[in-house]
């Protein structure tokens, strides 16, 4: 199921989407948007937090469970996706089942992770930003703080699943997908959302 008006910003650590998400946000102030992220700022999120910080592991497979209950109640919780669009907003999230296919499938295989994920329902958009990783590194390291996923044979194995998924998604949904060189000018990622972007029913 596609769900209208709902758009996802996805590719590895260090692509970018923040920044985008960023701009968005101050350009489409006061309008009826709701942005939001994955992991999500709720206790199933934070919970989530620490563990991609380090300082709690778990196993592989619980982390895929951890991801897909966060989403559930992202999506189906109160002030939720499912709730703001039904309300007439448009929703943009930074990170949504494709991170977990992309990442997930790493550890455990690509079994659970799109087990867990299948009756999600798929955006109308969906940005990817495409990046090498030794790019995306530079990035990471400029922050000064790593998470447990940003190394670099991670993250190479991380980028290979995005492109087999989008491609996947490509030709087997209705999701319009717009692909985006990551290593482009922000002022031109800028332009080149926008242009889809303002095209929604935004008041």
């Amino acid at each position: 199921m596609i769900l209208k008006n709902f758009v996802v910003f996805e590719g590895i650590d260090g692509a970018g989407t923040s920044t985008q998400l960023k701009i968005l946000k101050d350009k489409l102030q006061n309008k009826n948007v709701f942005f939001t992220v994955e992991p999500t700022e709720l206790p199933t999120g934070k919970f989530l937090r620490t563990i991609l910080s380090g300082s709690v592991k778990v196993a592989p497979t619980t982390a895929a469970f951890l991801f897909a209950s966060d989403r559930n109640e992202h999506l189906y919780g109160k002030d939720g996706i499912l709730e703001q669009t039904q309300k007439g907003n448009i929703c943009i999230c930074d990170r949504y089942i494709f991170s977990s296919l992309a990442y997930q499938s790493n550890e455990c295989g690509m079994e659970l992770p799109k087990k867990l994920n299948e009756d999600f329902p798929l955006p109308e958009y969906l940005f990817y930003f495409s990046i090498k990783p030794e790019q995306s590194l530079k990035r990471i390291t400029g922050r000064g703080v790593t998470e447990i996923y940003e190394k670099q044979d991670f993250l190479e194995k991380t980028k290979a699943q995005y492109d087999r998924i989008i491609a996947d998604f490509k030709e087997h949904s209705d999701i319009k997908i717009i692909e985006i060189d990551a290593t482009s000018p922000i002022e031109e990622i800028e332009k080149i959302i926008w242009n889809v972007v303002e095209k929604l029913p935004i008041v």
